[in-house]
């Protein structure tokens, strides 16, 4: 794994120690950040990597100039291959680390966030309902990014957020929802 264009572009972070784990691959990441390059300004971003794994997503936005990001998993395993992928790469003032339930997570957060990541384990049913509860904390125009195998449906909206794309990869998809008010 590594980290694809930014500030630290080319470096290597810390696979998953389990099989548990499903980083998103380099392919897919590249695309998807292409995509979001040219929606956002990734400077002025505030990141929530749900779901976080080994923070590959959060760490990417983050070197391509987020202002900070939000990494919360409720192993603590991962949340250790996090706080290791932050030290290798130095964001440690970027980046905040949280282990814990992502719905008990929401519920206290007061904070917003510009793009949201999600990818929790496949066909649970965690998605839908992350989804719907991580809607509430976006900016009105940021952008809700969901990792899923292509036979799970989403709904069309969560919230004031609906449905603009899917971009596949593979055996998964990349969902991208935004406020209703972008479309």
């Amino acid at each position: 794994m590594r980290i694809v264009s930014g500030k630290y572009r080319g470096r290597a972070i810390n696979p998953p120690k389990n099989l548990r784990a499903r980083p998103t691959t380099d392919f897919a990441k590249e695309n998807l950040f292409n995509v979001l390059g040219n929606l956002l300004d990734f400077e002025e971003c505030d990141v929530l990597d749900l779901f976080a794994g080994t923070g590959q997503l959060g760490i990417e936005a983050l070197s391509r100039g987020a202002k900070r990001a939000v990494f919360v998993d409720s192993a603590k395993a991962s949340c250790g291959v996090v706080l290791e992928n932050i030290h290798t790469t130095g964001f440690e003032n970027e980046a905040q680390v949280m282990n814990a339930e992502y719905a008990s997570y929401l519920l206290r957060c007061t904070e917003t966030f510009d793009i949201a990541f999600l990818d929790p384990p496949y066909r649970t049913g965690t998605l839908t309902k992350a989804l719907l509860a991580v809607t509430p904390h976006m900016n009105r125009g940021g952008i809700v990014i969901c990792e899923h195998p292509t036979d799970e449906e989403l709904p069309e909206t969560a919230g004031e957020f609906v449905r603009v794309r899917d971009y596949r990869y593979g055996k998964i998809l990349l969902t991208a929802y935004r406020h209703q008010s972008m479309v």
